[in-house]
């Protein structure tokens, strides 16, 4: 949630950039319905449904490409909070200024995340498993490590993810206490108290204490990346780490399976892995080789991430939609029902774009 402008890339980390907006693509996209157009029964069986089923969350044991997008989101956020206090150092603010700061924006993100949950139900209920209010702890926690050495950042993310390991193993309330079972875990019970109802998709709050290791590794990179060192050597880090935590992620899973529902331990490594090595690669093609012209479309979008999510997830995507559905129906009608809804699809995510595009021409920026 940095401060961006494409238009003047020196001394700003491109990579980031694409990589933040990319994500908030992906997350427009979902905004959209076209992932789930392009898995409907016309196209059962083919090449396309085998790919679009990657833009779906898996159903429990497993990991989809879909499955790692919040990861990315909460890493992101993770790698930018170094460069976000320097920026504010440099202009002059307090040690003390910038933690009331990041609290504040701590507090508010919980806030805008549960406000979500009560627009569609028209009413108050206490959930807070979507993003923006896991980013509330995991954001505010990671801030606080950022001063520690990475050795003791790493020892508290592993930390984290330990203790959500043991909970879950040996929880004793009978009907909760079956770790790996959908709704009869202790993040269930966990929500059960919280807000007295169950997700309808095994989602659950405790997911912000295993997930925080995400934003506590993308601080460690956010510092790496800011360093004096070499580019061969800031990239060899990504690379091993990345690897090392894929390959135990996996290796581990027939002990744990990786479930990103609740966020299992064995998740948390693979995810992060692909997220590190994701990195890597866009900051190797991006920021070392230079390849810099597909940077600006995607980092327009990623400079307004806060307003983007919100603006689409009550219902400003399907409004755009509304709009345009008479029209693209009108003129793409005769190739068939699914070919004109993900026509649609696509024309309401350049909407969404343009939109992004106009806020950042006129400089109107949704900042926390």
């Amino acid at each position: 949630m940095t401060e961006i402008d494409p238009a003047q890339p020196s001394g700003r980390l491109l990579s980031l950039d694409f990589f933040r907006g990319a994500t908030m693509v992906l997350l427009m996209a979902e905004f959209t319905w076209l992932f789930e157009h392009l898995v409907a029964p016309p196209v059962a069986g083919t090449w396309v449904e085998a790919v679009a089923r990657q833009f779906h969350h898996h159903e429990w044991n497993g990991l989809r490409f879909w499955d790692l997008v919040q990861p990315y989101f909460m890493f992101i956020v993770g790698v930018a909070i170094p460069f976000s206090v320097a920026a504010r150092e440099k202009r002059g603010d307090s040690a003390v200024s910038i933690r009331n700061h990041a609290i504040r924006r701590a507090l508010l993100l919980l806030v805008i995340g549960w406000a979500l949950y009560c627009i569609d139900p028209g009413r108050i209920t206490f959930r807070f498993q979507n993003v923006l209010a896991q980013l509330s702890v995991t954001y505010l926690v990671a801030f606080f490590l950022m001063r520690k050495s990475w050795r003791t950042q790493i020892a508290w993310s592993v930390g984290f993810i330990a203790v959500a390991e043991f909970l879950y193993r040996a929880f004793p309330v009978v009907g909760f206490n079956e770790p790996f079972v959908p709704d009869r875990n202790f993040g269930a019970w966990f929500d059960l108290l919280l807000s007295g109802e169950l997700s309808d998709g095994h989602w659950v709050s405790f997911n912000a204490i295993p997930t925080t290791a995400h934003t506590i590794w993308g601080v460690i990179v956010g510092q790496l990346l800011m360093s004096d060192r070499s580019e061969r050597d800031k990239l060899r880090p990504l690379l091993l780490f990345g690897t090392a935590l894929l390959v135990a992620g996996f290796a581990l899973d027939p002990v744990t399976p990786i479930v990103k529902r609740i966020s299992t331990s064995t998740f948390v490594l693979a995810s992060g892995g692909w997220t590190l090595l994701t990195l890597a690669a866009c900051y190797w093609v991006i920021d070392v080789r230079g390849r810099r012209s597909w940077v600006a479309p995607f980092a327009v979008v990623g400079m307004n991430p806060l307003f983007i999510y919100v603006f689409a997830h009550v219902g400003g995507a399907d409004l755009i939609a509304k709009i345009v559905k008479p029209f693209t129906h009108g003129l793409f009608g005769w190739a068939g029902e699914p070919t004109a809804a993900i026509v649609t699809s696509l024309v309401v995510l350049a909407g969404l774009w343009g939109l992004s595009y106009w806020l950042h021409r006129s400089r109107i920026y949704v900042r926390i």
